[in-house]
């Protein structure tokens, strides 16, 4: 058979931030599944019109892959859409290991992840030199728990730019963990909710009122922490600057302008 599945990855909230290759599968989709409680309806609308379509937010694994395997074998083209990148906190790998066991192809397009579109809201680069050259994706222990070694408390002795998804409603317990690591309360954070969205929201303070922010502004789900020293540096300057520019550095592509 033909037909194919495909992961797509929706982009992180705005409708017009999924790739051209997504948009492309959703519009020739016969069938798609979607994450409703996190996926903007409109963008399904938008792209998949002659789907039938399917919210996963109520549905369990083996009633997604049914759906997935009807469809398959009946020759339909299927699109799995999940919010913002599907290889970050997507639960693809569970879905892709049933259609393994059943010999089902399929394929898996990205998508922008809600960071990058939370960075883009702050204006915000998130290595700088001198500051930070590693970014680590994270969240903290919840109902889900965490390898040991990748507690927060753990991770913080890094010092590095630090994101952390599905964790605003513990944010007590982010901060606490943070502050275990080279962070000091007056390291500076930021929290993104419904990045790119109509109604994203942005706070930028420091970790020491951090968790104060957050209730103020009543957010508990959908949103991003950011943590870290380059977050000061639209406040402060920079540091230092890179060196791909400069007139005295060369490369492949161009000479030092430096006698």
């Amino acid at each position: 058979m033909t037909a194919r599945i495909s992961f797509v990855g929706a982009g992180p909230g705005a409708i017009d931030l999924i790739t051209i290759r997504g948009a492309r599968l959703l519009r020739h989709a016969d069938v798609v599944i979607f994450a409703g409680s996190l996926v903007d309806r409109k963008l399904v609308q938008l792209y998949a019109t002659k789907a039938d379509v399917y919210d996963s937010a109520g549905m369990t694994l083996s009633e997604v892959i049914t759906v997935m395997m009807d469809a398959y074998e009946s020759g339909r083209s299927i699109v799995r859409l999940h919010t913002g990148d599907p290889s970050i906190y997507g639960a693809i790998q569970e879905q892709m290991e049933a259609l393994d066991r059943l010999g089902i192809t399929y394929r898996v397009v990205p998508g922008v992840t809600s960071a990058f579109a939370a960075a883009a809201a702050l204006k915000q680069e998130l290595t700088l030199p001198e500051l930070s050259q590693t970014v680590i994706f994270t969240r903290v222990e919840g109902r889900t728990p965490v390898p040991k070694r990748e507690r927060l408390s753990a991770i913080a002795q890094l010092g590095a730019t630090m994101v952390i998804y599905l964790s605003v409603g513990m944010v007590e317990k982010v901060v606490d963990q943070l502050l275990q690591g080279v962070y000091t309360a007056a390291t500076p954070a930021a929290v993104v909710c419904r990045a790119s969205w109509d109604d994203e929201q942005i706070i930028q303070c420091t970790l020491a009122d951090l968790a104060e922010r957050v209730h103020e502004a009543g957010i508990d789900r959908q949103a991003l922490i950011i943590v870290g020293d380059v977050l000061a540096a639209r406040r402060e300057g920079l540091k230092a600057t890179s060196l791909l520019y400069d007139d005295g550095f060369s490369h492949g592509f161009r000479e030092s302008h430096v006698a």
